[in-house]
């Protein structure tokens, strides 16, 4: 067997897509005589500042001799957009099976999607693993390249997403795709196959508005739902179809750890009790404080947490927090705020201490003074202090997430299950 992994080949400004360049890459080597197993989309860290929108990396398994496979990457390669200074495009070709690359590859891949990795180590491990490089400019995409070379041994689970490319002459226009046709396909075969549209905003996610190839993007649980969906939306022709296997809807970019280990530029996964807000801001942005997770309604600030408007109706439920409550909030931390993508519920607080009401009169009681109590100035009747009073709350326990209209490529959709209470999912 063949591994190739290749990244880096596209730009936020000028578009193409490296998905596009290893369906490129996966039909030249069939031309070639090859046989290929499958194509891997790999989403790396979400946080790192010089990726393009989805910071996707890309595996190519197949059984094409190495030889072939590296000139059909240095054809593939000049399709990259590297008139962008930004791009550079970077692969690497081993000759091994994919579920036996060495130890330090495998760990790679799991950082790379958790960390920032740098382009020195992912050179010297290809180096000391005697894989081939390619690269143009200086080669970034060497270290995206590797960890998707190492991914398959890296991750146990995976999801699939059938990509449809546009043809040549009309890329850069508007896109032509029926969108009843999309809602239609996305309804028949929900919850198996997920974000393709989002229901309360109207919105045909499954359409990206950048530049590029891609015309329209599936995503679900098996190879035949994404299929079948891509089959049945209405659209302008397409040129290309492909389905990867991915590791896209799996949360592969949390950590689990304490608010004390929380660092600008990691995503994470901490339990903690808010401590301020929720508050909303400019912009409409909400923001509120949080604390260590401590059981009880008190905890020390540690860390700052927003829910920013792109998120849309998910900016209600933060809204709905007080301080005391606890939860488990997820999310990428970046200028000392977690920028959340999904919380979970764990203890609300039900009550609150009120000033007491005369039991005459109705009215709000007075302070009597330090220390004092409080006393109704009319009717004399006076109490010992504050009192509990029931509070209405428009949350319930468990797992709330943003739409999926401003859903990350990696985060987990709260429909997939799994998770560890009830869950509220966007549709």
């Amino acid at each position: 067997m063949t591994v190739i992994g290749i990244d880096d080949t596209d730009s936020r400004e000028r578009g193409m897509c490296t998905t596009y360049a290893a369906t490129r890459l996966a039909a030249r080597l069939v031309a070639a005589g090859a046989t290929v197993d499958r194509t891997l989309l790999v989403r790396l860290h979400p946080a790192i500042e010089h990726k393009t929108r989805g910071n996707a990396a890309l595996a190519v398994h197949c059984d094409a001799d190495p030889a072939t496979a590296a000139d059909a990457v240095e054809a593939v390669l000049g399709l990259a957009t590297t008139g962008d200074d930004r791009t550079n495009p970077g692969a690497v070709v081993a000759d091994l099976d994919p579920d036996a690359v060495p130890a330090p590859v495998e760990q790679f891949a799991r950082r790379a999607v958790r960390e920032r990795c740098s382009l020195a180590e992912a050179r010297r491990l290809s180096t000391a693993a005697g894989f081939r490089q390619l690269t143009r400019g200086n080669g970034r995409g060497v270290v995206g390249a590797l960890a998707a070379t190492g991914a398959w041994a890296a991750f146990d689970e995976w999801t699939y997403e059938c990509l449809s490319y546009r043809e040549r002459e009309r890329r850069g226009t508007e896109r032509v795709v029926d969108r009843d046709s999309v809602f239609r396909a996305a309804d028949t075969f929900y919850p198996e196959v997920w974000d393709t549209v989002d229901r309360v905003e109207q919105t045909a996610v499954c359409v990206p508005r950048t530049p590029g190839p891609v015309l329209h993007g599936i995503r679900g649980e098996t190879a035949d739902a994404v299929q079948a969906v891509a089959a049945r939306i209405e659209s302008e022709p397409v040129s290309a179809r492909r389905t990867f296997v991915t590791n896209q809807g799996t949360d592969a970019h949390l950590q689990r750890t304490s608010l004390s280990g929380v660092e600008n530029g990691g995503c994470y996964r901490v339990d903690a009790t808010v401590t301020a807000g929720p508050e909303t801001r400019e912009g409409g942005h909400v923001f509120l404080r949080l604390g260590e997770d401590t059981g009880s309604n008190s905890a020390e600030t540690r860390l700052r947490a927003a829910a920013f408007e792109p998120t849309k109706r998910f900016r209600d439920r933060v809204r709905a927090l007080r301080p005391g409550d606890r939860i488990t909030a997820c999310g990428e931390v970046g200028d000392d705020t977690l920028n959340l993508e999904k919380f979970a519920v764990r203890g609300l607080v039900k009550t609150e201490r009120v000033t007491p009401t005369c039991p005459d009169c109705g009215r709000s009681m007075s302070s009597a003074g330090r220390d004092a109590g409080y006393r109704c100035r009319d009717c004399r009747t006076t109490a010992p202090g504050r009192v509990e009073r029931p509070v209405g709350r428009d949350l319930d326990a468990g797992w709330y997430e943003v739409p999926p209209c401003a859903r990350r490529h990696v985060a987990k959709p709260l429909v997939r299950g799994g998770f560890d209470a009830p869950t509220h999912p966007e549709q």
